[in-house]
C-alpha cells in the first residue's frame, strides 16, 4: 500500500502563484508515475499532470501548459505542483494520485491511478 499526504492549498489571489506537496509513504519502490488532478465544483476530476519515472514524459492539461510545472524527487516520494498565474477557474479540490503500472502509457486517465491522497482545496480570487 502507498499512503498520499498532499499540502500547500489555500486561498490566493489571480495571477497568484501556489505550490502544492505530495509525500508518498508505504511502498514507494511500487511507484510507476505520480500525477495532479482537480475537480472543481460540479464538474468531473480531470488531470492537471502527470510525472513517470523517465521525467522527460511528463505530461500537462493544455489549461494549465507553460503555467504549471510537476517535478518529483523519487529519493525523497515528493511531487509538487507548482501553480504560477493562477485564474479564478483553477479553483478547485486538487487531488495527489499514483499510478503503479510499470510502463503505464494510460497516465492521462484517472482510472489508471491506484492510489489517492486525500485532496486539497485551491481558491483563486478575482
Amino acid at each position: 500500500q502507498v499512503q498520499l499526504v498532499e499540502s500547500g492549498g489555500g486561498l490566493v489571489q489571480a495571477r497568484g502563484s501556489l505550490r502544492l506537496s505530495c509525500a508518498a509513504s508505504g511502498r514507494t519502490c511500487s511507484i510507476w508515475a505520480m500525477g495532479w488532478f482537480r475537480q472543481a465544483p460540479g464538474k468531473e476530476r480531470e488531470l492537471v499532470a502527470y510525472n513517470p519515472t523517465i521525467t522527460a514524459n511528463t505530461n500537462y492539461a493544455d489549461a494549465v501548459k507553460g503555467l504549471f510545472t510537476i517535478p518529483r524527487d523519487t529519493a525523497k516520494n515528493t511531487v509538487w505542483l507548482k501553480m504560477n498565474s493562477l485564474k479564478p477557474e483553477d479553483t478547485a479540490v486538487y487531488y495527489c494520485a499514483a499510478d503503479r503500472t510499470f510502463g503505464s502509457t494510460r497516465l492521462s486517465e484517472e482510472r489508471e491511478y491506484d492510489y489517492w491522497g486525500q485532496g486539497t482545496q485551491v481558491t483563486v480570487s478575482s
